[in-house]
This record gives C-alpha cells, sequence and structure tokens, in this order.
C-alpha cells in the first residue's frame, strides 16, 4: 500500500492578511477622495465658469464678397488688378471696348435731332391747318351764296311756271341747279368739320408745351442719356475698398451684362458667425461680451467682440435641400443657430482676419438685460458706394441734348465755356468727356 501526498497550500498568517486589507481600504479611500474632488471640481466649474460663460468652437469669420458684375456687355481692354490686390473705391478695375457704345450714343443723338425736327413740323402745321380751316369756311361761304342765288332763281320761276312765261324745262334746270348748290354747300361744311378736327388733333398733340418739352422730344433726350450712360459703364470702378479675389475675367474676353468678374472683399468690415448649439442660445441675449480665439494667431492674440443679433433659423432650415422631418426615417438632430459677433475694429486691423478662418467664441451670458431678438431697425452701419455717382457726367449728358436741341431749333449754341467745362473730366473718365466731345461736334 502506497502513501499519496497531498499539497498543502501553506496557510497565511494573519498578521499579513490584515495588512492586505489595510492597503484595500487605504487604496478605496484614495479612489472615494479622488470621486469627490472631481465632483466638487465640476460643481465649481458649472457654477463659477459653466454658468457664466457659453463656449463654441463651430464659429468662423465671415464678410461681404462684393461682386464686380459689369453693367453693358463688352470686349474686355484693360485689367488693372490681380488677386491679393488692394484697392481703394472708384479705382478703375477694368476697362471694355466702347466701340458699341459709341455707335449707339451717334445713333440716338442722330433721333434726337429727327424727333426735334418732326415736332418743329408739328408745330408748323398749326398755322397751316388753320388756313385750311379758313379756306374751308371760305368755300362754305361760296357755296352759300350760290344756293342763295339758286334759290332766288326758283322762287322768281316758279310763279311763272302756271302763266306760260317759263317753260317747265328751264324751271326743272333751276332746280337741278338749286340741288347742286345744296349738295356743294354740304360737302363745303363737311371740308370745314375735317378740318377743324384736323386742327384741333393737331393742337393737341402740341399744346401745353414747348418743342423741348415735347414727350417725343424728351423721350428721344432721353434715349440720348441713356447712351450716354452706357458708354460711361465702360469703365468699371471698386465700389468699396477692398482686396481682390477670383479674379476670373481675361484680356478680349466678351462679356455680358451681369456676368461675374473678379469679387472684392472689404477684409476691415468682417464678422464671425458662430454657429451655437439649442440648448446655448437660452442666455444669449444681444450685447453681451466675447471674446474670440482665432487658429491663425493661436491664444496668444484674444480677439473681443459683442453680440449684434442671433439668427432667424437654424443652418438647416436656410439650407439648399432643407431635412424633410415629415418623412417615416427621422433622427433627432441637435441644430445650430448662428450668432452673429461684431469685432474691434482696432483689434481686427492690428490682426487681419480672412473669410472663412476658424475661430474659438466665448460668450459671458452674465449680463441678461439684452433682448434675444432684434426688434428696431438699425440705425447705423448702412453700406452705400458712391463710386458711381457722377453728377459731373450727368451734366455733361444734360448739356449735351440742350446743345442738340438748340441746334435743331436754330438756337444760339451754348458758349464755349460751358462746352469746355462739360468736356472737362477725371481721368477715370475719360471715355464720358470724349463722348461729351462728340455729342457737341454732332450738334454743330
Amino acid at each position: 500500500m502506497t502513501e499519496t501526498t497531498k499539497d498543502a497550500t501553506p496557510a497565511t498568517p494573519p498578521k499579513e492578511r490584515k495588512g492586505q486589507k489595510g492597503k484595500r481600504r487605504k487604496a478605496l479611500g484614495i479612489v472615494a477622495v479622488a470621486v469627490v474632488a472631481l465632483a466638487i471640481a465640476f460643481t465649481a466649474h458649472h457654477f463659477l465658469i459653466g454658468a457664466r460663460y457659453e463656449s463654441t468652437d463651430n464659429a468662423y469669420v465671415q464678410g461681404n464678397v462684393v461682386q464686380i458684375t459689369p453693367q453693358v456687355s463688352g470686349t474686355v481692354l484693360a485689367i488693372n488688378v490681380e488677386d491679393t490686390d488692394y484697392v481703394k473705391a472708384g479705382q478703375l478695375l477694368v476697362r471694355l471696348d466702347p466701340a458699341d457704345a459709341r455707335v449707339a450714343l451717334d445713333q440716338a443723338e442722330a433721333q434726337l435731332a429727327q424727333t426735334v425736327r418732326e415736332v418743329r413740323t408739328l408745330y408748323a402745321n398749326n398755322s397751316t391747318l388753320q388756313a385750311q380751316v379758313a379756306l374751308r369756311e371760305a368755300d362754305v361761304t361760296r357755296a352759300q351764296s350760290d344756293v342763295q342765288r339758286a334759290q332766288d332763281d326758283v322762287a322768281r320761276r316758279q310763279p311763272l311756271l302756271a302763266t306760260g312765261a317759263v317753260g317747265k324745262e328751264e324751271f326743272n334746270h333751276s332746280m337741278s341747279q338749286l340741288a347742286v348748290a345744296r349738295s356743294v354747300l354740304a360737302a363745303a361744311q363737311s371740308a370745314v368739320v375735317a378740318a377743324r378736327e384736323q386742327l384741333a388733333s393737331n393742337q393737341v398733340m402740341t399744346s401745353g408745351v414747348g418743342v423741348d418739352q415735347h414727350p417725343a422730344v424728351q423721350r428721344a433726350a432721353a434715349r440720348v442719356r441713356e447712351a450716354y450712360l452706357a458708354l460711361r459703364r465702360v469703365d468699371l470702378p471698386a465700389p468699396v475698398d477692398g482686396t481682390v479675389a477670383r479674379r476670373s475675367v481675361q484680356l478680349g474676353q466678351r462679356v455680358q451684362a451681369g456676368a461675374p468678374l473678379m469679387s472684392l472683399v472689404p477684409l476691415e468690415q468682417v464678422w464671425v458667425d458662430a454657429n451655437f448649439k439649442e440648448p446655448q442660445l437660452r442666455r444669449l441675449r444681444i450685447g453681451q461680451p466675447v471674446t474670440l480665439v482665432a487658429d491663425l494667431y493661436g491664444s496668444d492674440v484674444e480677439f473681443h467682440g459683442r453680440v449684434a443679433g442671433l439668427g432667424a433659423g437654424t443652418g438647416s432650415a436656410f439650407s439648399l435641400l432643407p431635412a424633410q422631418n415629415a418623412t417615416g426615417n427621422w433622427i433627432k438632430v441637435v441644430q445650430r443657430v448662428p450668432v452673429r459677433v461684431e469685432l474691434d475694429p482696432k483689434e481686427l486691423a492690428a490682426h487681419p482676419l480672412r473669410i472663412g478662418l476658424s475661430m474659438v467664441a466665448t460668450v459671458d451670458i452674465r449680463d441678461q438685460g439684452g433682448k434675444s431678438l432684434a426688434d428696431v431697425p438699425r440705425t447705423d452701419g448702412a453700406r452705400h458706394t458712391s463710386a458711381f455717382e457722377n453728377m459731373d457726367a450727368d451734366k455733361a449728358a444734360d448739356a449735351a441734348v440742350q446743345r442738340i436741341i438748340a441746334a435743331q431749333l436754330g438756337a444760339r449754341a451754348a458758349p464755349a465755356a460751358k462746352v469746355k467745362a462739360a468736356r472737362a473730366a477725371p481721368a477715370s473718365n475719360a471715355m464720358a468727356a470724349s463722348a461729351s466731345a462728340s455729342i457737341g461736334a454732332a450738334a454743330n
């Protein structure tokens, strides 16, 4: 009989078991303290910082992108800028071929001269038609005399017909002459009525205004101004100060009115669109201060601004293909609303931004005195341009029209000093000045 040996695990001494339990309690205590500390830190952060600020990194620089489009069709003769160039308002960007506009202006001038002559003919016809009326009235008077004479002849012969002193044939002849005289009188009276109606019709066309104020002349003059304006528009000035971007126009290209040629971006007027989630909008108000950091400059450069307004809808509501939430396959997605943030112009000048750059926006929401939606119209910040306003060129067009009308009326032409003044124009309006000179030559 063999003996089997059993491996027995040696028993742990009581002192070692007590030491292991102490270490376990110590570790659990450390974990508990850490959890409590984290909870306290989170609570403190929420009440001290989280409850005071709303932040998002879904923020991007936005700005006005001004498209440069021609107002008339033409062939590109000159391009004076390139991408990234800075331009001032009124600076010449592109020049189109003015040949077509000049031809149209010549045609409009000729049409105005012809219209003035036609209207002069209308006024001259008044005297002619009045003479025609007088002539027709004289015919009526003569016809009335003939009728009276024929009636007297009939009255004399009728008593003699019974005695046989006058033959029946002679009496019938007198009656025939009376009928003819009456027919001539009726025709003369109708001619008088027609002449008077024609005179009245012509007077309607001419009464109350002079030749230069006649509607037909004014219509032709407006066409001259329109052609003159088209000649001015072959030069494309910059409507605002800004940086050139996306220049697509090329020399010799035939462009149509309204076709985009390039864009101008006023980088000193950019803003930030911060897209906050729906729960973050609860305490956002207009006028609250905002601190922003751009990825371009890093955290060393901070921008300061204020909430200018909250969007009227979510980004998806205004997208090209808005969400169809009424369909069967629906998944709830937290929406974002753009919040417009105006930047400090001095900080923007010191650290320029570009459209599309990423930003991190943090809004201080402690001030709840503002409104969540604007309810009054904007009273400042209206955008306008004076690059297309040239009163001197408009006056030159009016002077050219007056010279043409005066020449066709046979009146004295405008003084030479006015002609020189009309031709004087800035270098950027050289085309307009040459058009004025050509109009004056045509008038003379």
